[in-house]
C-alpha cells in the first residue's frame, strides 16, 4: 500500500542547494518576500488571530469586524459566530479567505477565477451531489470578489470536521518546473523544516541556512502519506472543540488508522455512513466528464459528522486544471514527471480500506469482549 510514487524517484537527484545558488547565502528569502504560489504552504504556518466580515448579498455591503479567537492557518479552521450559534469550518486555504454570508446556510470565499469555472462545471455534472452547492458571486463594498458557497455544516449540531488532502502531490508540475528555473534559497521554508523534523536538512542547507522549494516541496510530501498513500489528513476539529493540525508526520497506514479510530470514536454511525459514502463517490467518479478531463491538484475531502448523520464532500479545486489536449489519465497510474497523474483514485481506495480495516478491528473487538 504504501509505495512512494515514481515521480519523486525522478527529483530526488536535485533535491540538495544547487550550484548556482551556492554562495549566496545574503539572498534568502523570507515568510515576507514569499511569492503568491507560495500560498499551497500557508496551513504550516503558526496560530494567529483572525477577523470575519459579514456580507450581504445582492448589494453588499461589509458590517465591522467581528473578532474572532484563535483563528488558525490551516484546513479545517473553526470560526465560532455567535449570530449561528454553532462552528463554521473553513474548508480550505488561508486565513481571511472566507467571510460570513448574508444569506442563511451560505458562506463567502474568496473568489479563484479557475475554482468558479470548476464549481460552475461540476453544477452540472454526476458529481453535484458531492460537491457544495455553488450560488453565484457577489462583491463587497471594497471590490474584493467572493464566491457564495453552501454552508456544509448548516445540518449538523456541534459537528466534528476532518479534512482530508487527496492525491500524490499537492503541487502542479508547473509550480515544481518554474521554481527549479530560478531556484532561490528560502530561509522561510529552511525554518519550516527545521521545526519539523531537525534532521531533514543536508550539512550544507545547514551551512547555506537556505533550502530551495522544490527541495522543500518533495520533501513535505514525502514525510507525510500523501507520496506513499495518496492522501494525508490536513486537520481535524472534535465535537470538544478541540483541534489539531498536528499531522505533519503521520505517515504510515497504522498511523492513521489511530488518527481515524479517534475521530469516530463514540460515533459507530459514522464510519459505516463514511465507508458508504466512499463507495458512492468512487462509482460517481466513473461517470463524471468532469472528473475524465481534469487533474485534481490539492484538493480535499470534508468528512463532518455528528451525533446522528455523517457526510463526505469534495472541496477547494482552486489548482484543478483542464488536462491539455491529447492528454488522458486514470487518475491510478504512477506519477511520473509529465504525466498529470494525480493519483486520486489512489488516495480514495487506501482511504477506503484504512477505514474498512478499522471497522472489521471494531466489529471484531466487539464480538470478543476481553
Amino acid at each position: 500500500m504504501a509505495a512512494v510514487s515514481l515521480g519523486y524517484d525522478g527529483y530526488s537527484q536535485s533535491l540538495s542547494v544547487p550550484m548556482d545558488v551556492r554562495g549566496r547565502q545574503n539572498s534568502c528569502g523570507d515568510s515576507s518576500s514569499s511569492s503568491g504560489d507560495d500560498s499551497s504552504w500557508s496551513d504550516w504556518e503558526a496560530e494567529t488571530d483572525g477577523q470575519v466580515h459579514q456580507v450581504r448579498p445582492p448589494v453588499v455591503k461589509v458590517s465591522a469586524w467581528r473578532k474572532v479567537r484563535s483563528a488558525v492557518q490551516w484546513s479545517p479552521f473553526v470560526q465560532t459566530f455567535r449570530r449561528q450559534r454553532y462552528p463554521w469550518v473553513q474548508l480550505a486555504g488561508h486565513q481571511g479567505n472566507f467571510k460570513l454570508g448574508g444569506e442563511r446556510g451560505t458562506i463567502l470565499k474568496k473568489l479563484c477565477p479557475k475554482e468558479e469555472s470548476c464549481f460552475q462545471l461540476l453544477m452540472k455534472d454526476p458529481l453535484r451531489p458531492f460537491i457544495p452547492s455553488y450560488k453565484g458571486n457577489v462583491t463587497s463594498d471594497d471590490g474584493e470578489k467572493f464566491l457564495v458557497l453552501e454552508d456544509l455544516l448548516g445540518d449538523f449540531r456541534n459537528p466534528a470536521v476532518m479534512d482530508c488532502k487527496l492525491g500524490v502531490r499537492t503541487y502542479l508540475e508547473d509550480e515544481l518546473a518554474k521554481a527549479k528555473l530560478k531556484p532561490k534559497l528560502r530561509k522561510d521554508m529552511f525554518e519550516k523544516m527545521l521545526q519539523v523534523d531537525p534532521s531533514a536538512p543536508t550539512a550544507e542547507e545547514l551551512r547555506m541556512g537556505g533550502v530551495t522549494k522544490p527541495r522543500y516541496m518533495i520533501w513535505r510530501e514525502t514525510i507525510s502519506s500523501t507520496a506513499s498513500l495518496g492522501f494525508r489528513i490536513e486537520g481535524i476539529r472534535k465535537q470538544d472543540g478541540s483541534s489539531s493540525k498536528d499531522y505533519k508526520t503521520v505517515g504510515s497506514p497504522q498511523q492513521i488508522v489511530d488518527v481515524l479510530r479517534d475521530f469516530v470514536r463514540h460515533h459507530p454511525h459514522a464510519l459505516t455512513q463514511y465507508i458508504a459514502r466512499l463507495n458512492q463517490l468512487e462509482e460517481t467518479l466513473t461517470r463524471s466528464d468532469f472528473f475524465a478531463t481534469h487533474e485534481l491538484i490539492g484538493t480535499s475531502l470534508l468528512f463532518v459528522h455528528d451525533h446522528n448523520k455523517a457526510n463526505i464532500w469534495m472541496i477547494d479545486f482552486a489548482k484543478t486544471h483542464r488536462l491539455p489536449a491529447g492528454v488522458q489519465i486514470d487518475h491510478r497510474s504512477p506519477w511520473c514527471v509529465g504525466n498529470h497523474e494525480d493519483g486520486y483514485l489512489v488516495g480514495m481506495s487506501n482511504l477506503t480500506q484504512l477505514l474498512e480495516q478499522l471497522l472489521v478491528n471494531r466489529d471484531l473487538s466487539q464480538s470478543n469482549p476481553t
